[in-house]
């Protein structure tokens, strides 16, 4: 799209300009975090579309009529299994008056029925019953050319690679394998490898800035050695040790990797200083009690796949990170977290054990819900200013390190051609 009518379309104000500053994918302008129009056609262009958005696990809906509620981006929708064992994904919303018809996040039933005017629906979101269709004696009702046929809610395609759901409003999106693309297919396959999962808890948080910054957060390895105290000082993730960003060929989807190594040397310690506590220990050893599991000596993969999760391998613990945005300047954070149906008792409790690092009050991620806060705080009451993204240089390419911010450069590369700016 031209510059010309995208800025008309966006209805900038004179001061934020419209345009992509001159530094490409090296600068990100603020005006991106927190624009009422960038927020409305991201529901459009990212979220909305061919793309594949993660919604559930099959785990979640081992039966036939279970269901859970999700999201795609911030439209409602209902993930079930029907009783033939398919897996559909239709919208909350009634095709009568728009109702999301679905209260409950998740459970078994053969029927959803709309609140309002009492519309039925059946496991795959068809319509299937209506009060009062024929009138009450002769009187009112529907017209004689109303027919149930094509009734029900908006469907989705699905697409369902060992045991994780995904949704995509337009039908003729690629194959997710495409999709992925073969690197990131492997990292994905390397956690989701066929076995079946189980489902271990929920967590939940609504976090007030706006939905990129979490996305950009896990791919900035940059930030996890100086801002994360825990990793710093008990080395799960760590600037000197062995490491490396990857992503696909577009850019959109990439996987932060990191191998627990050996104590930091005085160089990194200087770097890593502010937060660094030497005098710290733990009174239960237990929660950095690794067991290895994965091909390879990896002992952190931090995967982003667009536009909506993150498939979190940190130590142990397992989980889906599901993001939904509230608007420009708030988006909630579902946590999914989960382990395998044939792990023994001891590694689901090492898993449930670990999952104390993540979460609101994790003691890695509430770091990262501070300060994602504080950088909505910063941002958007300066929207002609810019971000500054050159570490590690200004190309978009894998990197064999973690100083380095390419993996928000590449994730911009795409943005910018999916939203025309």
């Amino acid at each position: 799209m031209a510059e010309a009518s995208l800025e008309g379309e966006r209805g900038f104000a004179k001061s934020e300009r419209g345009k992509w500053p001159d530094g490409g994918v090296t600068r990100v302008p603020f005006w991106v975090y927190s624009d009422e129009e960038i927020y409305r056609r991201e529901q459009d262009h990212v979220f909305g579309g061919a793309n594949w958005n993660y919604v559930a696990l099959e785990a979640e809906i081992p039966n036939g009529g279970d269901f859970v509620r999700s999201w795609v981006g911030d439209k409602p929708v209902v993930v079930t299994r029907d009783a033939e064992g398919g897996v559909n994904v239709f919208a909350n919303s009634c095709a009568h008056r728009g109702v999301a018809f679905c209260r409950h996040n998740r459970g078994n039933t053969d029927l959803f029925t709309c609140p309002y005017h009492q519309w039925s629906y059946d496991l795959k979101g068809r319509v299937t019953g209506i009060p009062f269709r024929r009138g009450y004696k002769g009187k009112g009702g529907m017209g004689k050319d109303f027919s149930l046929e094509g009734r029900g809610a908006t469907p989705l395609a699905v697409a369902v690679r060992n045991g994780v759901i995904f949704a995509a409003f337009d039908h003729v999106a690629e194959a997710f394998e495409d999709y992925l693309g073969p690197k990131m297919l492997g990292y994905f396959d390397r956690v989701f490898d066929g076995r079946p999962l189980k489902v271990l808890g929920y967590l939940k948080q609504r976090i007030d800035c706006n939905w990129k910054l979490m996305f950009e957060n896990i791919k900035d390895p940059y930030h996890a050695s100086v801002l994360h105290v825990f990793l710093i000082t008990f080395g799960l993730f760590r600037m000197d040790q062995e490491s490396a960003v990857e992503m696909d060929e577009t850019g959109r989807h990439g996987a932060l990797i990191s191998r627990r190594g050996a104590e930091a040397d005085a160089e990194a310690s200087r770097e890593m200083s502010n937060n660094l506590r030497v005098d710290f220990s733990l009174r239960d050893p237990r929660l950095l009690d690794i067991a290895r599991e994965y091909p390879g000596d990896a002992t952190v993969v931090m995967q982003t796949i667009w536009p909506n999760v993150i498939v979190q391998q940190q130590s142990n613990t397992l989980a889906m990170r599901h993001m939904v945005p509230r608007g420009p300047h708030a988006f909630d954070l579902n946590w999914t977290f989960f382990g395998y149906a044939d792990d023994t008792p001891e590694m689901t409790q090492r898993r449930v054990r670990q999952a104390n690092l993540m979460g609101p009050a994790g003691l890695v991620s509430v770091d990262d819900s501070e300060v994602l806060v504080m950088s909505q705080d910063g941002l958007v009451p300066y929207p002609d200013s810019e971000a500054v993204v050159e570490m590690g240089g200004k190309e978009v390419a894998d990197a064999p390190h973690m100083i380095t911010e390419v993996a928000i450069r590449g994730f911009y590369s795409h943005y910018k051609k999916v939203m025309g700016l």
